[in-house]
């Protein structure tokens, strides 16, 4: 595993750095107290800022004594820490204002060659303003306004941090595969356990003229091509209205269980009978659950008037499943085998793209850039102000927008996002999560 970067945090005694400190690990590790010089070793941990992971140092309060005395030990252990650091973070308290002391600091850090990003910690309310500002002559630049201990101003300390810490996603190491969990759903009679027999290359599931034949999920384990696949067979699902038999009930409510337990879902359309609203209705609760979605239009060798069936299926996806503009459509035929290495090609490459992260400077890069291509609307004449964009999961891809008034922000938007991202940054169909939180506290996780 790479070494994560390093954030030093600094200033004179009593400024709040151990009170940061618990904020960015997100526990009570270090002593918090009004006196002064509480802390004595420096303590590192481990920090997490909205999908930012670091090493976070504490220090002691920076003293101007004697280097043999135990304060002047405590300021050598201090310099250390800034040496070894990526970014040091200087503290000042806004409401007592500069002192002779953070001025020293301040030369001081000038020394060095580790980057220094100043923060007017007890900021909150009017009453750090003016000491804010002052912090302005150090000459380290733009400080920012926090409070560590009501968990104020993490945007701008996750902005100015971002340059420093950003890391890109590790390489996964190289371990054994896991299969596929490849779940086959349809109407009945769709032709998905010929399908699958087609697949193992041998009569594996009953199969016949007659709808409804399977009952239970049936998970096959299979190589392909060298790959893991685990292979689920369902029932098929009709129209809620027309499931009226106590064992069909029990039946589809199997089949939803194994889509919630798939990685991929392939949707099998009969291709004699085109696209119906129930085949809609399936690939919604696809979506729904969070389950990547691929569509074969299976029954391809008997299928009439082939070109004009395909666009047209294409056609009634777009109207139909604008929540996943793109799906990928497929012809196969479970009977001659067409198309089937396809699927199978099309399966990995997507779990691939469903279990995709994006390093946090990537998004808010994509993020600004879309904003400022087309800014969010001013309902009232009250300016929605987005701020920054994390990736909060995978599986599927989902992602947290930070920002003023975002209750405001109409769907239309927010699709305009969504859909934006899947292009720029290569989600493609699969299901994207896209949640508004108000910075509150955001230094909780």
């Amino acid at each position: 595993m790479a070494k994560l970067p390093t954030v030093a945090i600094v200033g004179r005694p009593n400024v709040g750095k151990s009170t940061l400190f618990n904020r960015l690990v997100g526990k009570r590790l270090a002593l918090v107290d009004d006196r002064p010089g509480v802390t004595r070793d420096r303590r590192e941990g481990d920090a997490h800022l909205l999908g930012l992971d670091f090493r976070v140092i504490d220090t002691a309060g920076y003293e101007d004594e004697d280097p043999d005395t135990l304060p002047g030990r405590m300021r050598a252990q201090t310099t250390a820490a800034v040496a070894e650091a990526n970014v040091a973070l200087f503290l000042i308290d806004a409401r007592a204002g500069l002192t002779p002391l953070d001025e020293e600091i301040a030369r001081w850090l000038r020394t060095g060659s580790t980057p220094v990003i100043v923060a007017a910690n007890k900021a909150e309310g009017k009453a750090g303003e003016a000491g804010t500002m002052e912090a302005y002559s150090l000459g380290f630049g733009e400080p920012i306004a926090i409070s560590a201990e009501h968990g104020e101003g993490v945007v701008d300390l996750f902005e100015q941090l971002l340059p420093h810490v950003e890391q890109e996603p590790e390489a996964e190491p190289e371990t054994e595969e896991h299969p596929l969990r490849f779940a086959i759903v349809g109407r009945p009679n769709a032709g998905k356990s010929t399908l699958i027999n087609r697949l193992l290359e041998q009569e594996r599931l009953i199969t016949g003229p007659e709808a409804g034949i399977t009952r239970d999920s049936i998970e096959i384990e299979w190589q392909w091509r060298g790959r893991p696949v685990r292979l689920i067979d369902t029932a098929g699902m009709r129209k809620k209205a027309r499931v009226q038999d106590k064992l069909e009930k029990l039946s589809v409510a199997d089949a939803r269980r194994a889509v919630d337990f798939a990685e991929v879902v392939v949707l099998l359309l009969d291709a004699t009978l085109g696209l119906e609203a129930q085949d809609l209705r399936i690939a919604d609760q696809v979506l729904q659950e969070g389950r990547a979605l691929l569509i074969a239009i299976n029954k391809w060798d008997v299928a009439q008037d082939q070109s004009s069936l395909f666009q047209g299926v294409r056609a009634a996806l777009a109207d139909g499943l604008s929540q996943a503009p793109g799906v990928m459509l497929l012809a196969v035929s479970g009977k001659t085998g067409k198309g089937l290495d396809q699927l199978l090609d099309a399966a990995f490459e997507l779990r691939d793209i469903w279990q995709k992260r994006v390093s946090t400077g990537e998004l808010n890069r994509w993020f600004a850039d879309a904003i400022e291509r087309n800014p969010p609307p001013a309902p009232h004449g009250k300016r929605i102000k987005l701020r920054y964009i994390t990736q909060v999961g995978t599986r599927p891809p989902s992602f947290v927008i930070f920002g003023t008034r975002v209750d405001q922000l109409p769907d239309s938007y927010k699709r305009y996002l969504t859909n934006d991202m899947r292009k720029t940054l290569g989600f493609g169909a699969v299901p994207v999560r896209l949640h508004l939180r108000a910075p509150g506290n955001p230094f909780d996780r």
